[in-house]
């Protein structure tokens, strides 16, 4: 049988190690998972209750449409229902995106050099271009982008903060940039990590100025959703329009659209997690001075250290039962925000194996 070939050399997105399965390999006991960026906290006790009550309906198909979830987000962000797109994660939105603008081996999908790995991924899947700009001191270089620009450009991803290196683009450099873009080039501004940086938010504003923008968003993080698979996007009607065509009839399912219902009405939980995460950050920052190590300033739920030889120091960590993740930088690994006593402990075996 004959595959695309334009995913021969494709390697499967890997995730952070899962819990049970370091159990499994090395026997342990205790384990903590720093490496996929989730919420320490868990899910609030409001989503509790609603994924419950939910369960009870689960012999039915969800809500096609999300209409009882989008006139939550529209009504918490002060958007229409019509700008929204539901996705199972923000990665399906990605997904969703270049699928419905890149067509051709010769388009163009411009990225930064350090960027969340679903942006290669589904630009080398659907057999286009990619076109990587080098990082200005891990973040995104929005002038090489803009160089970078083609006739054949159809795609830009921006994530900010930025994943694997937590950076962040101040707003005023971000408009200016997309003031600079042509029309007809889609810009993506994914915002996974948006909600910890507790400020007022201009970019939705953006949207009737630029309707070449999308912003995608996710309950995955600061709301502790993870593992239900639930984002959006953000974006002109139109847009919306076509993403809805080829997105799959029931690509959100009903626990997850009632759990993140019930995350938007939990204003407490999502303050606690936001405090949470600026405490944790602080820790993990001091801990790594204390033992000499430089690390890239972060404004996610992550901290990105370098370390002398990341493979091995990972090994030793797994070993410890820590699981952080390596990134492709080659001299660093990627810590999550824990708990306090998971933080703590942390830096004890980074310590111990150091």
């Amino acid at each position: 049988m004959s595959v695309c070939e334009s995913i021969l050399s494709l390697s499967p997105y890997q995730g952070g190690k899962p819990i049970s399965e370091l159990q499994r390999e090395l026997g342990l006991d205790h384990v903590v998972k720093l490496a996929s960026n989730e919420n320490p906290l868990g899910p609030g006790f409001k989503v509790l209750e609603a994924i419950q009550q939910a369960s009870s309906e689960v012999s039915r198909y969800p809500d096609g449409n999300g209409f009882e979830l989008k006139e939550a987000i529209a009504v918490h962000l002060s958007v229409l229902a019509e700008n929204i797109t539901l996705g199972n994660g923000s990665n399906d939105i990605l997904e969703l995106v270049a699928r419905a603008y890149v067509c051709r081996a010769e388009d163009e999908v411009i990225f930064s050099q350090y960027a969340f790995v679903v942006y290669p991924l589904v630009t080398q899947a659907l057999g286009a271009t990619p076109v990587v700009t080098p990082a200005n001191e891990f973040g995104h270089n929005l002038d090489a982008m803009l160089a970078s620009i083609t006739s054949n450009t159809k795609l830009i991803f921006i994530a900010n903060p930025n994943n694997p290196t937590g950076t962040l683009l101040d707003d005023d450099t971000v408009y200016a940039f997309l003031s600079k873009v042509p029309s007809d080039v889609i810009v993506v501004l994914d915002q996974a990590y948006v909600e910890y940086l507790d400020i007022v938010d201009k970019t939705i504003a953006w949207l009737s100025e630029f309707d070449n923008l999308i912003i995608t968003r996710t309950f995955s993080k600061a709301y502790g959703l993870a593992g239900l698979r639930v984002g959006y996007s953000l974006s002109n009607p139109e847009i919306a329009d076509y993403l809805n065509r080829i997105r799959q009839p029931f690509n959100v399912n009903h626990i997850a659209q009632s759990a993140a219902v019930a995350a938007i009405a939990d204003e407490g939980f999502l303050a606690r997690s936001i405090i949470a995460n600026k405490n944790g950050l602080l820790q993990l920052s001091q801990g790594f001075d204390r033992l000499g190590l430089s690390y890239i300033p972060s404004h996610a739920n992550f901290v990105s250290v370098k370390v002398a030889d990341a493979g091995k120091t990972y090994q030793k960590l797994l070993e410890r039962g820590f699981i952080v993740r390596p990134v492709e930088m080659k001299s660093y690994l990627r810590v999550s925000v824990g708990t306090r006593n998971e933080n703590e402990e942390f830096i004890g075996a980074l310590k111990s194996v150091l």
